[in-house]
């Protein structure tokens, strides 16, 4: 292994890391509000919305990114709609990631027991109250396992950026072995850097879900 080519390459990387950073928190978060929001309208069984809702969770949970990319990419601009690539990539990230997220926040809402409801509402609280001061803190709380889970899913999902031509850190690492056929140097490199990239969220996930556990039964 050359340690010399890998240093040279190490700028190329940072900046790839960069842009996979951008693109990937812009869709994460999209995809937390998306699914909040079809998260509230399913359980709340709002008519018609709940509907679209269900129809969207089922078109995006059944298809692959890499197709979602492509028809957003090469598909829309046929009807004169046109995005640049990055915008791509945090849209297709954030409704594929919205769908799961809905999903995760509708099981965390559909576990606070009715008593908590009762409660608040014996205390005076409205139905907008109840909601946003009781049921959704504690359904949010009860949601992390899963939407950690989620997002590392969506950070690893990155890796197909580079069919629709941004310099995430795979293009990067395929753009070099085909420039210079140094394979295991560019592959090591392209290891460690999604590393660097999902560690630190998985160790902080883990360290979050011991301080919630902890907050909840004290041990």
């Amino acid at each position: 292994m050359d340690f010399a080519v890998m240093k040279a390459y190490l700028p190329r990387y940072w900046e790839a890391l960069l842009l996979t950073l951008k693109i990937g928190w812009q869709g994460v978060l999209l995809a937390l509000a998306l699914g909040i929001a079809c998260a509230v309208v399913v359980h709340l069984k709002i008519p018609v919305l709940r509907r679209i809702v269900g129809a969207y969770i089922a078109l995006f949970r059944n298809t692959p990114l890499l197709v979602q990319l492509f028809f957003l990419y090469f598909a829309l601009p046929k009807i004169g709609i046109r995005i640049s690539a990055e915008v791509v990539g945090s849209l297709g990230l954030g409704l594929l990631g919205g769908a799961y997220m809905a999903e995760t926040f509708r099981s965390g809402l559909e576990n606070i027991a009715p008593i908590q409801t009762e409660s608040a509402q014996s205390l005076g609280m409205n139905p907008v109250q109840v909601f946003g001061y009781v049921i959704l803190p504690q359904a949010v709380t009860s949601s992390v396992p899963g939407l950690l889970a989620n997002l590392i899913f969506l950070l690893k999902e990155t890796s197909v950026f580079s069919t629709i031509s941004l310099m995430d850190l795979m293009f990067t690492a395929k753009d070099l072995i085909g420039m210079y056929a140094k394979t295991i140097e560019c592959l090591t490199l392209l290891v460690i850097f999604y590393l660097v990239m999902l560690l630190p969220v998985s160790i902080l996930g883990s360290w979050l879900e011991r301080r919630l556990r902890y907050a909840e039964f004290g041990n």
